[in-house]
């Protein structure tokens, strides 16, 4: 199979850029011929590219030609986009219908139905967005980047791609990480045809099993922000000292040195590469995955599991669906860090319970979170995408589309 992978890089490289390039090698591996087209946000820095950029947003010309011209010369079966937003645009979903190619958008956050992309900001929780073609509420209070402009141009998009049916009609499958983030799309002003919704979770390699004894602590692993429950994680700490290392780095990094600081019971050992990370995952008790917005997955919660470690997570987004609750880790509250309090004292308690929670950590990583796995699923889902396109749509549906 020839599959074309589109992508807009960040300017600080991402979760998003990880699974682009684990699934390009994941698809290599396999035999099929991938193409990567990539646009990067490093190439938008004086005030003439911003703007450019602002006033592309919509309908990105340029992209368009660079996409038709990529179409025409490599020839794929299948265009996967992981994100067009800003430089790429919607013009890739036009350019792809214009020669009848398939077309796959992996939903990585919610740019579609929340201009700040996580239904969070402002320190607060944002599902009315969901149900909005145009939240114009948002923009007042400059949801994205701390900016009303920049806020306005994301609502405008996508509220006026949503009124020309572009994400309906547009887009042959929609993968989503969870079947909660699968359910909030559905029910969303995106309104996304109930058979366009696929879902697959993302995947890890095997860390392999971590220490059957393990060394009596607790790990956070992840970016030191508000949303991401640091607040919460370190009230809970305050009211019951028990055992925490935290790995990481971000705005809220001076709260958690004060914090240690005074509570020896903590230890900060700041952003770590990836081999200290897994050794640490592998001889941790549990991993605590504090996060108060729906993130639409949780990386670290399926390491946590390929090593066997049980988690803790709050009962929001990915930590709601990835963790079951007395099975692989435990839910707390959102936010309520005496329920966390509670949670970390289980397994505080019981070595037995946190051991068999571990167990079945693993035996769910295997059965859904490897390469093999989730190249199967991914496969299945390019094979539907060409199906759909190569099979005339009934009548009765483009008479149900026309309103007729």
């Amino acid at each position: 199979m020839r599959i074309l992978l589109v992508h807009n890089h960040y300017k600080q490289t991402g979760g998003e850029d990880t699974v682009f390039f684990s699934e390009a090698a994941l698809l290599e591996e396999h035999g099929h011929t991938v193409e990567k087209l990539t646009f990067s946000n490093n190439n938008v820095n004086s005030a003439f590219d911003k703007l450019q950029a602002a006033l592309g947003v919509v309908y990105n010309y340029k992209s368009a030609q660079a996409v038709e011209q990529q179409l025409l010369a490599f020839k794929p079966d299948v265009v996967h986009v992981h994100n067009f937003f800003p430089l790429v645009s919607p013009a890739v979903f036009y350019v792809c219908q214009k020669h009848n190619i398939p077309v796959v958008m992996t939903l990585h956050n919610y740019r579609l139905i929340c201009p700040s992309a996580y239904l969070h900001y402002n320190g607060k929780v944002h599902l009315e967005n969901a149900h909005k073609l145009f939240p114009y509420a948002a923009i007042m209070e400059k949801a994205y980047r701390n900016s009303r402009f920049q806020t306005a141009s994301v609502v405008l998009t996508t509220g006026l791609h949503k009124l020309l049916g572009t994400w309906r009609n547009k887009v042959d499958l929609f993968i989503t990480l969870t079947p909660g983030g699968a359910k909030l799309f559905q029910d969303s002003s995106l309104r996304p045809h109930p058979a366009q919704l696929a879902v697959k979770p993302n995947f890890t390699e095997d860390l392999g099993l971590g220490a059957e004894k393990r060394n009596g602590y607790f790990l956070y692993v992840g970016r030191l922000s508000p949303e991401k429950g640091i607040g919460t994680l370190l009230q809970a700490h305050a009211q019951h000292p028990f055992k925490l290392r935290v790995i990481g780095d971000g705005p809220l990094r001076e709260a958690v040195e004060a914090h240690a600081a005074t509570h020896p019971g903590l230890e900060y050992i700041g952003y770590q590469k990836r081999d200290r990370v897994i050794q640490e995952l592998k001889a941790a008790e549990g991993l605590i995955f504090p996060s108060e917005w729906p993130e639409m997955f949780g990386m670290s919660i399926i390491e946590a599991f390929s090593a066997g470690t049980p988690v803790i997570a709050a009962k929001i987004g990915g930590g709601e669906y990835l963790v079951e609750h007395g099975r692989n880790g435990l839910h707390f509250a959102p936010g309520n860090a005496e329920d966390l309090v509670a949670k970390v004292g289980e397994l505080e308690r019981s070595s037995a319970y946190a051991s068999s929670l571990g167990k079945n950590a693993r035996q769910d990583y295997l059965e859904n979170y490897t390469p093999e796995v989730n190249y199967q699923k991914l496969l299945h889902i390019y094979q539907k995408a060409i199906g759909l396109k190569a099979k005339p749509a009934p009548t009765a549906t483009i008479a149900a589309e026309a309103g007729l």
